[in-house]
């Protein structure tokens, strides 16, 4: 697990599979399962299912929370300025905000043509 401010390592590719716990989710996002149960009341897209009392994330919800982990832990934004960014209310130049959605997508292609590759 990296300390704060640290560049994170290249994460694993998402499994293909429909739900994980939040323990499988944790570790695929290198982080710890207080840190997604906190981020789940910071940041509303956030909505893994709720089923007897345990949470199942989505790939989806895995995407997002990668993201929101580069937005505070590699780009320094603060919560508010993660949460802003998100919902799209940050004014200024947008490049910045298209390069990183470019190389969002570049890393999740990535993702995609190593899990291709191992099936083979």
């Amino acid at each position: 697990m990296q300390e704060h401010g640290e560049k994170s390592p290249d994460l694993d590719p998402i499994p293909s599979k429909r739900y994980f716990t939040i323990g499988e989710a944790a570790e695929l996002c290198d982080l710890k399962p207080h840190v997604l149960r906190y981020w789940e009341q910071e940041f509303k897209q956030i909505q893994p299912i709720k089923r007897n009392n345990r949470r199942y994330y989505q790939r989806q919800d895995l995407l997002l929370i990668r993201q929101i982990r580069s937005l505070l832990y590699e780009q320094g934004f603060t919560i508010t300025g993660a949460r802003q960014w998100l919902t799209g209310e940050v004014a200024g130049d947008d490049s910045a905000r298209y390069q990183q959605l470019i190389r969002q997508t570049i890393n999740e292609l990535d993702d995609i043509l190593k899990i291709l590759k191992s099936h083979k």
